[in-house]
């Protein structure tokens, strides 16, 4: 009698849940598959602009893991050790205690971080957009501003609360910064005190271009029409100082600013060296083709974690989305061939392209060559991600969300006292 294997997945984004969907054939031979992620959702990071601007529901971008994976267990907490000699990881759970899991073969899809530089004030001031909680909170801080301009009667002040700082111009950046200044230019209607004018949007590049992921002419098409709406692109430039709210800009420029947004770049998830696994010089396990960790038994690595040969190109695969969604189903497919007996085979996948969203009916994208701008190319945006999404429940939901935008104006709503919800409590009770 075979002895069922103990698969552990640590990561429950896109590479993760797709791995985890491709076990099925695993699970039902009587092995065990079992997914460890911080959240017990995987969230749809592409669509988190239209989260932020309130456009998407944000329970309609997450797909929680336990219904779709019910040939697998799903345990939500925090990798913190790995032992591979013994084969076990630890995992701080949500209360804190730390339980260890056994396993016999593990898949490290854990994802990435945001790539934060020591620049002095970024840590205490700026704000990421890598997760639904970040897209929450700048909705929320971004409708909170106006409200803090519109009452204030410092002009310094409202100045401050008027000034929106973007730095790095990928499609994070630019799509981030795209649907919150059509949030903001919308909610100013219902501030008698405020003008749309008296906003400043900056967008901050280290690079001589925008959206590099795209062709030139794209992407200049794309610097014009946000320039259009009077946000100001600054290339070739750098953030030097955020201390004390007050932006300092390699081009000499210095001004206040109470909202900072960070989108410069991702790093691999610090699991990538905790279990003395090899990795490149940016961090990320190296695998071969087949998506086995070089040098190691029973070791597997997909998504942004992984420095994946990109047999297409001669490089390694990008860190995106429909990358991760494929290298994920690739490794479920393996490690099940590798258990089961069949074909392990390599990971190929040719880019389709790119698709970015500029805001309301505006956008770019270069789908097999073909470029399309402006409504057409903010439709292709909204189908692709569309299909892409997981689960025909969550499809829907969008579905119906823009139709109700497209019917309704924009709801302004902003719940910034969610971040303390025991507050009322704690005042109640101090009398």
């Amino acid at each position: 009698m075979i002895q069922p294997k103990r698969v552990v997945i640590v990561g429950g984004g896109f590479a993760g849940m797709y791995a985890a969907l491709e076990m099925k054939r695993l699970a039902s031979a009587g092995h065990r598959v079992t997914l460890v992620s911080a959240e017990n959702f995987m969230q749809y990071q592409p669509f988190l602009p239209e989260v932020a601007s309130g456009t998407i529901d944000p329970r309609a971008v997450v797909v929680p893991l336990r219904p779709l994976l019910r040939h697998a267990t799903v345990e939500v907490g925090e990798v913190t050790a790995i032992d591979h000699a013994n084969r076990r990881i630890d995992v701080r759970i949500p209360d804190g205690a730390a339980v260890g899991l056994d396993y016999d073969v593990l898949a490290l899809t854990a994802g990435s971080w945001s790539r934060v530089l020591p620049i002095p004030g970024l840590a205490e001031h700026g704000v990421g957009f890598k997760t639904i909680q970040e897209a929450i909170y700048l909705r929320n801080h971004v409708l909170s501003r106006l409200d803090v301009a519109s009452e204030t009667e410092d002009a310094g002040r409202r100045r401050a609360a008027l000034t929106f700082v973007f730095v790095g111009a990928g499609y994070a950046g630019v799509e981030a910064l795209g649907e919150l200044e059509d949030l903001a230019r919308d909610a100013t209607r219902n501030y008698p005190a405020l003008s749309a004018d008296e906003m400043r949007w900056i967008l901050v590049e280290a690079s001589g271009r925008i959206l590099p992921e795209l062709p030139a002419d794209l992407a200049s098409y794309a610097a014009a029409q946000l320039r259009g709406r009077g946000i100001e692109i600054l290339l070739d430039t750098r953030l030097e100082s955020a201390e004390a709210g007050t932006i300092a800009l390699s081009d000499g420029q210095t001004f206040p600013a109470d909202t900072l947004v960070w989108t410069a770049g991702v790093k691999p998830s610090p699991l990538a060296g905790l279990g003395g696994f090899p990795v490149d010089g940016s961090g990320r396990v190296r695998v071969d083709d087949r998506l086995r960790v070089l040098g190691i038994p029973d070791v597997w690595a997909a998504g942004d974690i992984a420095a994946v040969p990109d047999v297409s190109t001669g490089g390694l695969a990008p860190p995106t989305a429909q990358h991760a969604m494929r290298e994920g189903r690739t490794l479920g497919r393996n490690i099940t061939a590798a258990i089961l007996g069949g074909d392990i085979e390599p990971f190929v996948w040719r880019n389709v392209g790119g698709v970015c969203s500029l805001g309301r009916y505006k956008g770019v994208a270069n789908v097999f060559g073909i470029k399309v701008r402006g409504f057409p190319g903010w439709f292709l945006h909204r189908s692709y991600h569309l299909w892409a999404m997981p689960t025909i429940g969550r499809r829907v939901r969008i579905a119906l969300d823009w139709t109700i935008a497209l019917l309704f104006p924009r709801d302004i709503t902003q719940f910034g006292s969610f971040e303390d919800p025991r507050g009322p409590f704690r005042r109640a009770a101090g009398g």
